[in-house]
């Protein structure tokens, strides 16, 4: 996706070899434009899946995800990470570690937003060992639907995560693949082939 790509180049601050910073974008402030092309982006790759939900977890992943369930005319859902007083009974819940913030969060979703007949395509904004996706899959599972594919928004194709994901037998769907973030530098995958 050449417009995402640019912004990365652009906006995106190297950190470390290992994280990369898109807060102007993506997950702080956001591109509504760039949101919305996403949006049309992931819903073209996953057309004829016959998708009835949208998964994301909070808040990253809330963004991309509602897009693409607006232009799938499908609901979007997403796992909360924080208690709520009024989502504890009938929750489907998982643990998920979070390798940018280095911490274990439960992530909960309500059963009654998900039944067996839903097919669901999972969105996040970032890929990188996949425990956000894998957890989120685990949810989807817990009530017998079927996951569709995991739209990802940046996979850090450097870690394992779209490997351990495929691997498992998803789809994974990612807009852009960055290969290396060496020397603070963003190489695509792309540009290796």
């Amino acid at each position: 996706m050449k417009l995402l790509k640019e912004k990365v180049m652009t906006e995106g601050i190297v950190l470390s070899d290992q994280v990369l910073k898109v807060d102007s974008f993506l997950n702080h402030q956001m591109d509504p434009e760039l949101m919305r092309e996403i949006g049309g982006e992931f819903a073209r790759r996953f057309a004829g899946e016959e998708i009835t939900k949208v998964l994301t977890i909070e808040s990253s992943g809330i963004a991309p995800a509602i897009m693409t369930a607006l232009e799938l005319k499908v609901p979007m859902i997403f796992a909360r990470k924080h208690k709520s007083l009024t989502l504890k009974d009938d929750i489907l819940v998982e643990k998920v570690y979070s390798f940018t913030k280095r911490e274990t969060n439960e992530i909960t979703v309500s059963k009654k937003f998900l039944s067996d007949s839903d097919r669901v395509l999972i969105i996040d904004d970032f890929l990188a060992n996949g425990e956000a996706a894998f957890g989120l899959a685990r949810i989807v599972e817990q009530v017998g639907a079927a996951v569709v594919g995991v739209g990802i928004v940046i996979e850090k194709s450097f870690q394992p995560g779209a490997r351990l994901l495929v691997e498992a037998g998803y789809r994974v769907d990612s807009l852009v693949r960055v290969a290396s973030l060496e020397d603070g530098v963003v190489t695509f995958a792309d540009e290796l082939d």
